[in-house]
């Protein structure tokens, strides 16, 4: 296939076969991925592959119990990193920079940039991925599982194996939903609710198929996807307490020395 194809038949798989990935594969895929674009070219992200049964079984609760993080062979960690430029940066007499939120915010992209290339070329090598939020979010936890030293932040990570499922392509928003020519062009609430009509009824028939959901959904009383997204899966009170995570674990990392 094409590497359109690919794109465009990703899925996220979170069922694998029992089968390890060859080593060989593994380097060739973590190799595509660090041809990525990066700030500078300073390359300012570390990648952890994690194998090592144990420790994805300490991993487990700390990516909220799902299981895929125990069940696929290895768990890929990619982390914003700007310790080992500094760590060169002392030895050539440079100075110590790098330890701000404006740095942190490279790091973040660096490591997206690079987790979506490796992701691709897994799909291409015959594999399967599936990112975990979680990453990010219990940040501060997962770091002190890895072992990161200052000025390195877990970003973005994901299980991956190869599948053991099929399941259906999540549906997307229509593409003039999402473009802007030149500016970008605001919307009416009818244009708004057109554009969100197709997920709405997808998402909302595939939560409601999903048991532990269904009864949060009963529970809270919410009658639409919504009000699923807002009230059941990224509440407001979850998203202030992992805000307060990442920006304390940033000053705890020492990102936010010069503000």
């Amino acid at each position: 296939m094409s590497t359109i194809d690919f794109i465009e038949n990703h899925r996220s798989i979170r069922k694998y076969k029992k089968k390890n990935i060859d080593p060989k594969i593994l380097e060739k895929i973590l190799s595509a991925g660090t041809r990525a674009s990066t700030s500078g070219n300073m390359q300012a992200y570390s990648i952890i592959v994690t194998t090592e049964p144990s420790l994805k079984q300490k991993l487990l609760p700390l990516h909220f119990n799902q299981e895929m993080v125990v069940e696929a062979p290895a768990l890929i960690t990619f982390c914003g990193d700007f310790h080992r430029m500094r760590r060169w940066l002392e030895q050539r007499q440079a100075p110590a920079n790098f330890d701000n939120f404006m740095s942190f915010m490279i790091a973040t992209i660096d490591a997206t940039l690079v987790s979506q290339n490796v992701a691709l070329a897994a799909e291409g090598e015959g594999l399967g991925v599936c990112y975990l939020g979680t990453t990010l979010a219990n940040c501060e936890n997962i770091g002190d599982a890895l072992n990161l030293p200052p000025h390195v932040i877990p970003v973005v990570g994901f299980a991956i194996g190869y599948p053991d499922e099929v399941p259906d392509k999540r549906d997307r928003l229509p593409l003039e939903a999402i473009v802007h020519h030149e500016t970008y062009q605001d919307y009416t609430n009818v244009e708004i609710l057109n554009m969100y009509a197709r997920k709405e009824k997808t998402g909302w028939e595939r939560y409601n198929s999903l048991p532990e959901l269904k009864k949060l959904i009963e529970k809270e009383g919410v009658t639409n996807l919504a009000q699923i997204y807002t009230k059941v899966k990224y509440t407001k009170s979850s998203h202030h307490q992992y805000s307060n995570t990442v920006l304390n674990y940033l000053q705890a990392q020492q990102f936010m020395e010069n503000g």
